[in-house]
């Protein structure tokens, strides 16, 4: 059975921070294109991680993988999402859905750091 994986940012009122979210997904998707790729705002925009999750289940996903986009495991990450994403997926319940970590700490990430600061 299909899995998904749904990337969960904030959200903003301005529309450019709200595409590059999109850019993300396009990367995924060429990166794992046996995955279904979908993102989604926690508020301000849309899609909904509401209707991030519909748009999973429309395509045959069994397994939803909701990751949030966010560096650091506050509440949004750890409370708010998980909490969403949950009653979103009570609509589906032979959907199985989980949460991850938010990107935290990742020598990967310390990788970007330095290739944007030109070190």
């Amino acid at each position: 059975m299909p899995t998904a994986l749904l990337i969960v940012d904030h959200g903003s009122r301005r529309e450019e921070a709200n595409q590059m979210l999109h850019g993300v997904g396009d990367i995924l998707r060429r990166a794992r294109p046996d995955v279904i790729v979908h993102v989604a705002h926690m508020e301000l925009a849309e899609p909904t991680i509401r209707q991030g999750i519909d748009a999973c289940v429309c395509e045959g996903a069994s397994e939803i993988i909701v990751h949030p986009y966010m560096l650091s495991p506050g509440r949004h990450a750890t409370e708010d999402i998980p909490r969403m994403a949950t009653e979103a997926g009570a609509a589906y319940p032979d959907v199985h859905i989980r949460v991850t970590e938010p990107l935290g700490l990742h020598e990967k990430l310390c990788e970007v750091i330095l290739q944007r600061a030109g070190l």
